[in-house]
């Protein structure tokens, strides 16, 4: 977008702003400031009315695009069969409709596969928290116990004493007492107080066994009562549906007669992104919340505006000099010195503050009510994005043109709003160097990874005790949270759009910056990041609807300059009559877009079910003739029929729609432009099904997985298993037979050298502790 904005702006506004007449220098003079003729307006008006077009078509292109993509994978068999897929979360839910037989009911028994009614957890989710720091406190315990008496084995046996020997031969199963205690003291065994400092000291093995005997069965009890839905029910329901038909049926209809009763819905939630305390919210209470959190991110941007303001001021801090005399010192700076605070201290400064942003708003938005990590995501994406906006972009933009000519405006105040428009352009040197230094340090900081290499490498020598901890550190990647990640990629596209037609040399350090941030995440997002949190890609839309603010403000910026030259010339108001207009133009286009476009990305339409199950079913009945003439040829010996070609019938066997069931491929090949301008002939619903990776089958899940997929973790939560190293001198194998009586333990695949460095097996990668993932 940045690239094809250079080829649009520059050929043109160039030329017209550095024969503008007003005398201005290095940079400046390619800013729309440099023009002091009015008539060539109408070349920034019509220039705007192209890029801004460009921008609108590109938005439109994108989404439809988009929806293409979204509906090719979510039709998908290895994803429409999926349990969430299936699956729909009704929220404030009232009290008549808390009942499993009245939900069938609604939904009809014939379509409904399970039903999970929310309840209130705490006292078992209490209990599950404590067993958990019991379980962690004796493998830890354990495991010291391992290392100190292996510690004081190797020890004794370096000392080539024969004592030592000869315990060290004694076999640990004929060992009446502790293997442990032939090499420490019981006052060596690991202890802890029950309260901090004050608490009693007891032995951590023998309390952590105890603790877990007791919890256990009081917390298979509660589990029970709860799975029978013998507890305190709370607003929400989980709704599995045989089909995924079915599933966007009741997710597409109105549920309840009441307004925002079993609203709002969500679909697709995979039951490890749940917030489950937010389930119990109401309806008033959503709504309370929901303008409360609007409320604090207004508050927070009207507060935070002080020390962004004060950042934007540094970027002019030269101008101020003359009007507070005791800054008079930066003056007398060499020019290099000078241009580090004028230009790359603002920009460090903005990073340092805006650092601490997203932490607040997500929080805000898991206390707002948001049910899922995906729906915190994306209300993050939007009010992060609009702080952005406006801290960022907006302050800074006014604080800096606003101190650059404040000691004008105190002798000339009637001809402040023409000095500030004069003045504007010129905030773009600070920006300027904002999207270098973010695209430079964010790129080398991507791609170096310092701070991943001082948690995997330094802190995980020193602080990685346990097999377990050494193993998560291995498998674990950097996670991305998307709702923090985009909106400063969108504010600099939003930066580049806004002065795109005021100072068009943004777009050219826009197109570089913007390029070096691809190439980092690109890299990143195949090797060294992981996304946990599934949108289903709705940050994506999302972002394309915040590049409109770029739009909107650029042409609001243009209005306020021909306003401001049509005071001063009357051949102003030309553009400025031309720029109302496209605005009025531009807001009705975006209105009937998103009317358009919003139910199809949020919903999968009923065409395309039909089809695809349309498509499926052909492909059984292929598979299933197959089947047939394959057992007559055996039986007949005959070989005359027309058997379906190897590549029909693998595909049947995956449940997959065959090749030739779909559209036929167009003969000839597009080329990059049909393709780009066409995307609904070219990169439509039938030619992105193909494309959709068709090797994962169907998922098919295990009887306890079905039964409590959607109930609370604590709830499912069983006994973890505790993961000991193995020593030569057989503690650890006494201490997994002691300890297993009332918890799992195991010592394989993790052990002691001789030097009672603590190592497991890489090389299988799959340790005892290993799950395998569920995709729900």
């Amino acid at each position: 977008m940045c690239f094809v904005g250079c080829l649009i702006t520059w050929p043109v506004l160039f030329p017209v702003n550095a024969t503008g007449g007003a005398g201005l220098k290095q940079l400046d003079i390619l800013t729309i400031s440099n023009n002091l003729h009015f008539s060539r307006y109408f070349a920034h008006a019509f220039i705007a009315w192209i890029f801004i077009g460009f921008i609108f078509f590109l938005i439109t292109r994108e989404s439809i695009y988009y929806i293409n993509l979204r509906q090719a994978y979510a039709l998908s068999p290895a994803y429409a069969n999926r349990m969430s897929s299936r699956t729909v979360l009704f929220t404030a839910v009232s009290k008549e409709y808390l009942n499993e037989s009245k939900i069938r009911r609604l939904f009809g028994n014939d379509k409904v596969k399970n039903v999970w009614m929310a309840t209130d957890t705490s006292k078992l989710e209490e209990k599950v928290q404590e067993r958990e720091d019991a379980a962690m406190k004796l493998e830890g315990a354990e495991i010291e116990l391992i290392k100190k008496a292996n510690g004081a084995r190797l020890k004794a046996l370096k000392k080539n004493d024969e004592e030592a020997r000869q315990q060290d031969t004694t076999a640990a199963d004929d060992e009446s007492g502790s293997v442990a205690a032939r090499w420490i003291k019981p006052k060596d065994r690991p202890t802890h107080r029950l309260k901090f400092l004050i608490g009693k000291k007891v032995d951590t093995i023998n309390w952590a066994r105890a603790e877990i005997e007791r919890l256990t069965p009081e917390i298979e009890e509660l589990q029970a009562k709860h799975r029978a839905g013998d507890a305190k029910l709370v607003s929400s329901v989980f709704v599995e549906f045989y089909s995924q038909y079915e599933a966007q049926a009741a997710y597409q209809a109105v549920t309840h007669n009441l307004p925002l009763h079993m609203s709002p819905r969500y679909i697709g939630i995979d039951p490890t992104q749940v917030i489950w305390s937010n389930l119990r919210i109401m309806w008033w209470e959503r709504v309370v919340r929901h303008f409360a959190t609007i409320a604090f991110v207004v508050a927070l941007i009207v507060f935070w505006a002080i020390p962004t303001s004060v950042v934007g001021a540094i970027s002019n801090i030269n101008y101020l000099t003359h009007i507070v005399p005791f800054l008079n010192f930066i003056n007398n700076m060499p020019p290099v010195i000078l241009g580090v605070i004028t230009g790359l201290l603002p920009s460090v400064l903005m990073s340092v503050l805006m650092a601490l942003v997203p932490i607040v708003m997500r929080l805000m938005a898991k206390w707002g009510g948001a049910p899922t990590m995906a729906a915190v995501e994306l209300w993050t994406q939007n009010a992060y994005f609009g702080f952005q906006v406006v801290q960022v972009f907006i302050v800074v933009t006014l604080t800096s043109a606003a101190s650059s000519v404040v000691r004008s405006i105190i002798d000339n105040p009637q001809s402040a709003a023409l000095m500030l428009a004069q003045h504007l352009p010129k905030a773009s040197n600070f920006y300027i160097s904002y999207i270098i230094l973010q695209g430079l340090t964010f790129t080398s900081g991507a791609l170096l990874q310092i701070t991943g290499l001082i948690l995997g490498k330094i802190l995980g020598m020193i602080l990685d005790n346990s097999p377990r901890k050494m193993y998560n550190r291995w498998s674990s990647l950097a996670d991305l949270g998307w709702g923090t990640v985009l909106p400063p990629m969108s504010l600099l596209a939003v930066i580049a759009i806004t002065y795109a037609c005021i100072a068009p040399l943004v777009l050219g350090f826009a197109t570089i910056g913007l390029y070096l941030f691809y190439f980092a995440f690109r890299y990143n997002l195949l090797y060294v990041s992981n996304s946990q949190i599934d949108t289903q890609g709705q940050i994506y839309p999302r972002a394309l609807q915040h590049l409109t603010v770029g739009c909107y403000l650029s042409i609001l910026c243009l209005i306020g300059l021909f306003a401001i030259g049509s005071g001063a010339e009357r051949i102003a108001l030309g553009p400025l009559i031309l720029m109302v207009i496209f605005l009025v133009f531009v807001v009705l286009y975006h209105v009937s877009l998103n009317r358009a476009l919003e139910p199809l990305i949020k919903y999968i339409p009923k065409n395309l079910e039909s089809e695809e199950e349309a498509l499926l079913s052909q492909t059984r009945t292929k598979l299933s003739h197959a089947t047939t003439d394959e057992s007559n040829t055996l039986v007949q010996g005959s070989s005359t029929r027309n058997e379906p070609s190897k590549d029909e019938v693998d595909t049947a066997e995956k449940g997959l729609p065959a090749p030739t069931v779909l559209p036929a491929v167009p003969e000839k090949k597009p080329n990059l432009f049909a393709k780009f301008f066409r995307p609904d002939k070219y990169t439509d619903y039938a030619t992105l099904r193909r494309l959709v990776y068709s090797e994962a089958e169907a998922p098919t899940y295990p009887p306890e997985v079905e039964r409590d997929a959607y109930f609370h973790p604590a709830i499912r939560a069983q006994l973890p298993l505790l993961w000991i190293p193995r020593d030569e001198g057989g503690v650890s194998k006494q201490e997994v037979a002691h300890s297993s009586r009332v918890i799992p333990i195991t010592d394989e695949d993790a052990w002691l050298d001789e030097k009672n460095k603590l190592h497991w097996n890489e090389e299988n990668g799959r340790p005892p502790i290993y799950e395998e993932k569920i995709y729900y």
